[in-house]
């Protein structure tokens, strides 16, 4: 039997209710904390985390599907060789369903190929601005894929949902960012 993919969630100060409950649901995941209050420092950190293993990082404010890691398992299998994207909120998800897309953007629980990780961490560490020129971490992401002429895949359904919630990068964000197509949600765990 194949082993589960390993999981590493992204996760900072002022999150703790978000992070129990992920704790509760995947007791296999492995956790990157955010010590400097930066979004992109957290993700390279996760990015060395895993290395050259396939992985799927995740952000700790998130709600997952009923079932998720047979449904998440299940996608790779498909997949195996190709960034995935669980989480989306395109209109365009409703009417194509799960597609190849070029144009990467949001960063909830996306999965990352053997040794993708590593290059993708490389790539982004020879760049010298690269706070100053990315704010997003999928757009770091969307880039790097561009510089590859490579696209991703969006799996539809999305297997996790944005939970609503105050943005800790930027305030100004709307709460509002969920999918269109999340259904089934595996209700909420928390362990004492």
């Amino acid at each position: 039997m194949q082993p589960a993919t390993r999981l590493i969630v992204r996760t900072c100060a002022g999150r703790e209710h978000f992070a129990a409950q992920l704790r509760a649901l995947l007791p296999d995941a492995e956790w990157c904390h955010d010590t400097k209050r930066n979004a992109m420092q957290t993700y390279l950190a996760a990015l060395a985390m895993a290395g050259n293993d396939p992985v799927v990082i995740m952000e700790d404010d998130i709600l997952l599907t009923r079932n998720f890691r047979a449904k998440l398992e299940s996608a790779i299998a498909e997949h195996p060789i190709n960034v995935i994207q669980f989480f989306s909120m395109r209109k365009a998800d409703l009417t194509a369903g799960s597609r190849w897309d070029r144009n990467f953007m949001m960063n909830q629980c996306v999965y990352l190929p053997p040794f993708l990780a590593a290059e993708l961490l490389a790539w982004a560490k020879a760049l010298h601005d690269i706070t100053v020129r990315w704010q997003g971490t999928d757009s770091l992401l969307r880039d790097f894929l561009y510089s590859r002429k490579e696209k991703h895949w969006i799996h539809v359904p999305s297997l996790v949902n944005h939970a609503i919630a105050v943005s800790q990068i930027d305030k100004r964000r709307s709460s509002k960012r969920q999918s269109f197509t999340f259904a089934d949600p595996e209700p909420i765990r928390v362990s004492k």
